[in-house]
């Protein structure tokens, strides 16, 4: 296994046009819990309508299967596909950032699972996901 410290995680994350252009950076990682805490900032491209500072939902889903994905990704050292994901919309995240939480629950020889929580910046639960990806190599 070759782990990935949170500097190899944020080059890997700044080495996506799409992925740097959400801004995401990476706040803290455990490789022994498997889980992963990234911020992504509020741009006016993610807003629900100009001017509203809401965030749309597609963003948010995007940013979900991207820190899903890195939760495994750090502890396999390698880009895995996305298999499946899901998301649920709690409350809408107005005027904020989002702070978001992946935990791995199973690393295994086909797939990976992450557990996604998205928060705004008063700790208010906004969204959950749960992400399925391949780790065939």
């Amino acid at each position: 296994m070759s782990h990935l410290s949170q500097e190899e995680v944020q080059e890997r994350l700044d080495s996506s046009p799409f992925i740097k252009f959400s801004g995401l950076t990476v706040v803290s990682l455990d490789h022994d819990k498997g889980e992963i805490t990234m911020r992504a900032p509020m741009r006016p491209e993610f807003e629900r309508g100009a001017g509203s500072k809401q965030w749309h939902g597609g963003p948010i889903a995007s940013i979900i299967d991207t820190v899903g994905d890195y939760a495994l990704i750090m502890l396999l050292g390698r880009g895995l596909p996305t298999v499946n994901f899901r998301v649920d919309y709690l409350r809408p995240a107005i005027d904020t950032a989002l702070i978001v939480t992946a935990t791995v629950r199973r690393n295994g020889k086909s797939v990976g699972i992450s557990d996604i929580d998205v928060f705004n910046e008063k700790g208010a639960l906004l969204a959950i996901g749960r992400a399925t990806y391949s780790t065939a190599a």
